[in-house]
């Protein structure tokens, strides 16, 4: 069975910085674009960072500068390093993997896993 855990959430002051990781683990066949969002309360889920399994990367303005986003597909791990934190960046962060379960290899399609969600508070 494939899961995404991911760990690195916290308390931090503003200016601060944290890293998230997410490991995706099970019967995988390949995994293609991973990612991470966020959700704040009362807010819909927004696109943080992706980045494909040939390293392509893609921001929203309101990180780009501040948050690096890369991975190690040996270990089947997607990082998110955020720097120069903001109150406005308080949210669940959570990993996301587009990847084809060994399971299905041969006659399935590529599917999204999500990790639980990760809880990240900017404040002072």
């Amino acid at each position: 069975q494939v899961q995404l855990v991911e760990s690195g959430g916290g308390l931090v002051q503003p200016g601060g910085s944290l890293r998230l990781s997410c490991a995706a683990s099970g019967s995988i066949f390949t995994i293609g674009l991973m990612g991470w969002y966020r959700q704040a309360p009362g807010l819909q889920r927004e696109l943080v960072a992706t980045i494909s399994s040939g390293g392509t990367i893609n921001y929203p303005d309101s990180v780009k500068g501040r948050f690096t986003i890369s991975r190690d597909n040996a270990k089947n791990t997607v990082y998110l390093q955020m720097n120069s934190l903001k109150p406005e960046d308080t949210a669940v962060y959570y990993c996301n993997a587009h990847l084809l379960p060994m399971a299905q290899l041969g006659w399935g399609s590529f599917q999204d896993y999500w990790g639980q969600g990760t809880q990240v508070t900017v404040s002072s």
